[in-house]
């Protein structure tokens, strides 16, 4: 089993950042990549960010355009999504999610992850 425990989110105006964490406890060893994906009300939960964790290789949806960076620091088994120029339509409860089944290929579909974090929720205002 895998935990996973989200921080970081909260109010912000358009264009400010965010700089979210995702601590993962438990039987971190079998991990081979985290990602971040988001749900706003009355939307499918989306892919966001992926990266393997013995690697590092990055993976990002079209829409990040540049703006988010997702990294890890293998020893504090924690991944961050840093977030920049944020627009209202970020708005949403962001989720971390371990993938323990997948070697090889990062998913970027919810049904691929095995463990997820309660989530955190980011609020842009406009």
């Amino acid at each position: 089993q895998v935990q996973l425990v989200e921080s970081g989110g909260g109010l912000v105006q358009t264009g400010g950042s965010l700089r979210l964490s995702c601590v993962a406890s438990g039987r971190t060893f079998s991990m081979y990549a985290m990602a971040w994906f988001r749900q706003a009300p009355g939307r499918e939960r989306e892919f966001v960010a992926a990266i393997t964790w013995s690697g590092g290789r990055r993976y990002y949806a079209e829409f990040v355009q540049g703006r988010f960076t997702i990294s890890r620091d293998n020893a504090k088994n924690t991944v961050y999504l840093q977030m920049n120029t944020l627009k209202p339509e970020d708005t949403a409860v962001y989720y971390c999610a371990a993938d323990v089944t997948t070697l090889g290929v990062v998913r970027t579909t919810p049904g691929s992850y095995d463990y997820w974090g309660q989530g955190t929720q980011v609020t842009v205002s406009s």
